[in-house]
C-alpha cells in the first residue's frame, strides 16, 4: 500500500531514468489481488500519482499474461510488443492479442499496439526471416525498422548486473537498442539524447 513514489530509485545507470523496481513482495500480489475490488486498476491508479513527473513511463510486463500484467495493460496507453523471431514467438503473441483485445473492450479502450520491436533476429536463418516477414505483413509499419540480433554481448550483460550500453556500448547489440531508442523518440516525437555512454 505504499506509495509509488516511496519507492522509486532516481538516476539509475543514467541521469534521467528513473526505475520503480520489483519486489520479491509481487510474487504473492496474484493471490492478493485475485479478492479485491477493482483489481485490475490498481496499477493504473498507483501510476497516476507519478505519470506528471515524466515525460515516458515505460512499463516491463512479465510473459505470463495473469493479474499483474492485465494491471499493467489496463495502466497503459500504448503497447511496445517484443517478438523473438522464434516459432514459439508466435503462439505467445496470438495469445498477447487476444488479451489486448479483450482489455481494449471491457477495461481500457484508449490502448493501442504503437510498437512491435523483433529480437534475437538472426538473418542466416530462414524461421527468423519468416517470423520477421510475418511480423511486418501483419504489423506493418508498427514493426521497428531496426532489428535486436543475436549477440553473446547481450546474452552476457545482465549477470553482470549492467545496461548492454554500460556493459558494452560497441556491441551489436547495443548499438540495435540505441537505434531503436531514437526510433521511439522519433514515433514519440521526443528529442533524442545523446547515444554516447
Amino acid at each position: 500500500d505504499a506509495s509509488p513514489r516511496d519507492a522509486i530509485i532516481h538516476g539509475v545507470q543514467f541521469p534521467r531514468l528513473d526505475v520503480l523496481p520489483a519486489s520479491p513482495d509481487l510474487a504473492a500480489a496474484e493471490v492478493e489481488l485475485a479478492s479485491k475490488f477493482g483489481r485490475e486498476r490498481i496499477m493504473r491508479e498507483a501510476l497516476r500519482s507519478v505519470a506528471g513527473d515524466y515525460n515516458i513511463i515505460l512499463i516491463d510486463c512479465p510473459p505470463s499474461l495473469g493479474l499483474i500484467t492485465l494491471n499493467m495493460l489496463v495502466a497503459a496507453d500504448s503497447l511496445l510488443i517484443p517478438l523473438q523471431c522464434e516459432y514459439y514467438a508466435l503462439e505467445g503473441i496470438s495469445q498477447l492479442l487476444n488479451t489486448f483485445h479483450l482489455v481494449q473492450r471491457s477495461l481500457n479502450e484508449g490502448l493501442v499496439i504503437d510498437s512491435v520491436l523483433l529480437t534475437m533476429y538472426d538473418a542466416r536463418i530462414n524461421l527468423s526471416r519468416q517470423v520477421a516477414a510475418d511480423a511486418r505483413e501483419y504489423f506493418g509499419e508498427k514493426v521497428f525498422e531496426s532489428v535486436i540480433p543475436r549477440n553473446i554481448r547481450l546474452a552476457e550483460a545482465p549477470s553482470f548486473g549492467k545496461p548492454i550500453i554500460v556493459y558494452d556500448v560497441s556491441s551489436a547489440g547495443a548499438q540495435a537498442y540505441l537505434r531503436v531508442a531514437t526510433e521511439l523518440l522519433i514515433r514519440l516525437k521526443q528529442p533524442a539524447a545523446p547515444t554516447s555512454a
